[in-house]
Formats: structure tokens, C-alpha cells, sequence
């Protein structure tokens, strides 16, 4: 709707002050000269908005000019009451700025609004945990959100996994991302992105050092590259199993992520076929979990894996409590 856009245009300049209107046009979804249209329609109701030409011009308020908007649809309203991500309150120390924020917030919603916003606020709750997942270890944040705001290069001792001992990093933090429950800072070491698990910084320095990022580089492109390189990430291994039918929902819940189709039950319906892609041979020991009730097919060097793993089981409870076979 119009209206809506003419918001979005307002409260837009509000926060960003000069906006090229080629940036409007792309957030909004609409042509340029549809921006162009838009803002002559703020002018005409009163909003002190103009034009400013040249390759660093856009769209701009005048200086000191603000609005208080509280024109929230219903569903508006209600969306800031379902919080994505309430965890990342905790982490920040923002529980107590976010409750009074919402409750700032409720007092300036429409009337009619507030019952349904308070109704979802009570209704909805998001977890963002995993089910059957370890606790994770608390971790503190407090000078990595520094140096994320300060624009100030950080210097990390940091434990990769399976490391005994920590290696130490000069990085230029872009922010702070909360995947699953799971803090990570995106960095670039050396003027490449690299992703570091908040929980494995082991100490974190601030330096008097500005950041040195790359130019244009924002948050959400360098987090997306990363992303991709850890989802693209290619698998050593593809091995095929049968799984029983009653075992096979947990099979899916736990190894999902691993599976390369969707599994193929037999004409019985007591097994499905399945097929798993894993990062290396020996991580197949980990569908022993599944006792009798899985059978790895193929390749054949995984079921020597899992053949050597089941006598080394057998072997050690063979021998008796606390005695090494």
C-alpha cells in the first residue's frame, strides 16, 4: 500500500538521514521514479523532505525535523512481541533495556492494538535451542561486543577443535552472530573472513588499533560467504545403511543434516534405505549408537570401521569393570 511505503520512506530518513533514492527504491521494492513520486506526496503533506542531485546525493529530511509515528498495524504490533532470538538479550546484558523497551513500546501502540500484542506475548515463545543438546558454556561477550562497536581491531587467543593449546590472532571484527543458540564472531584475519566460535576465545584483547576492514564489506555479505564455505563444505565419504522402520524418525532427528536423499523404505516396511554423506571414514563408529537396529551396506571399508569398532565394544566389557582388554 501507498501509505504504508510513505512510512517506510519517513522512518527510513528518520534514522539514515541522506538515502540515495536508488537505496529506497531497492528496500521498498519500487522504481526510482516511483520514490521520486512518494516523495513528492510527503512534500505535499507537509514533510519537510528534499532532493539533493549529484553522484553523493539522495533524499533527505530537514535538519531537526521528527515525527512520532505509532501508526502499527495489527500485525506489526504484534510481531515485536515475538522475540526470534531471546537468548541473545541474556548474552548482550539487554534483558532489563528490552523489557523496558516493550513496555515503551506498548504504551505507544494504538488502543485497539494492545490486547493482541499482549496476547502474543504470552502465547508465542521461542527457544532457540536444540532438543537433547549439551548446556553451552557460558560465554562472555563483553569486550567482543566492544570491539564490534568501537571499531577497534581485536587480538584472540583462540582453541580450534581437537587443539590442546590455543593460537593467537589479530582480527578486525565486522559483529557478532548468534546461530542455534551459538555465538560467533565474524572477523577478517589478514584481510580474509574467518568465523570464530565465542566459546572457544579463550582470552580477547581490545588494541588501540582502528579496524581495518574491507571496503564495502557489511555483516551480512561476509557472514553469508562464510556460511556457504561451512555448508558447502565437501563431504570425503558417502556411505548407505538400513535403518528399522522404528528407529528411523530418530535416525532423522539426529543425522538429518548428513542425509543426501530422502529414505527409501523396502517393500516390508520394517528397514529404509538411507544414505549419509560424512566428513571422514571413522565418523560412521557414530551410528553405533543404533545397535542392531542399523546396518551400514556400503562402502566396504565402513563396515570394517564399524566391524573393528564392535569388537573393540566387545573386547572392553569382555574384560570386566575398570579393567583395560
Amino acid at each position: 500500500m501507498k501509505s504504508d511505503r510513505l512510512l517506510s520512506i519517513l522512518l527510513l530518513l528518520q534514522t539514515r538521514g541522506l538515502v540515495p533514492a536508488t537505496e529506497l527504491a531497492d528496500r521498498l521494492d519500487v522504481s526510482v521514479r516511483t520514490v521520486y513520486r512518494d516523495i513528492e506526496a510527503l512534500s505535499a503533506s507537509g514533510v519537510p523532505v528534499y532532493t539533493e542531485r549529484g553522484r553523493h546525493g539522495g533524499v533527505a529530511l530537514l535538519p531537526g525535523y521528527r515525527t512520532d509515528v505509532t501508526g502499527l498495524t495489527a500485525d506489526e504490533s504484534r510481531a515485536l512481541f515475538v522475540l526470534a532470538a531471546q537468548g541473545a538479550h541474556t548474552a548482550l546484558g539487554l534483558d532489563d533495556a528490552l523489557g523496558s523497551a516493550l513496555r515503551k513500546v506498548m504504551a505507544a501502540l494504538p488502543e485497539p492494538h494492545r490486547p493482541a500484542a499482549e496476547l502474543t506475548s504470552r502465547r508465542i515463545l521461542v527457544d532457540p535451542e536444540r532438543w537433547m543438546r549439551t548446556a553451552a558454556p557460558a560465554v562472555d561477550l563483553d569486550v567482543l561486543n566492544t570491539a564490534v562497536f568501537a571499531d577497534r581491531r581485536l587480538r584472540l587467543r583462540y582453541r580450534h577443535s581437537g587443539a590442546k593449546t590455543p593460537n593467537t590472532y589479530t582480527v578486525d571484527p565486522y559483529g557478532l552472530v548468534v546461530k542455534a543458540g551459538v555465538w560467533y564472531l565474524v572477523a577478517d584475519h589478514r584481510g580474509a573472513p574467518r568465523l570464530f566460535r565465542a566459546e572457544r576465545v579463550r582470552s580477547a584483547t581490545l588494541t588501540d588499533e582502528p579496524v581495518r576492514r574491507r571496503r564495502g564489506a557489511e555483516l551480512v555479505d561476509v557472514w553469508e560467504q562464510l556460511r556457504r564455505q561451512v555448508e558447502r563444505r565437501p563431504a570425503e565419504v558417502l556411505v548407505r545403511a538400513r535403518v528399522r522402520d522404528d528407529r528411523l524418525d530418530m535416525f532423522v532427528r539426529l543425522h538429518g543434516a548428513q542425509l543426501t536423499a530422502r529414505p527409501e523404505p523396502d517393500a516390508a516396511g520394517e528397514w529404509a534405505t538411507v544414505e549419509l554423506a560424512v566428513t571422514e571414514l571413522r565418523a560412521v563408529r557414530q551410528l553405533l549408537s543404533f545397535g542392531e537396529s542399523l546396518e551400514v551396506l556400503e562402502p566396504p571399508a565402513a563396515r570394517k570401521v564399524m566391524a573393528e569398532a564392535a569388537a573393540e565394544l566387545v573386547r572392553l566389557y569382555a574384560a570386566g569393570p575398570g579393567v583395560t582388554p
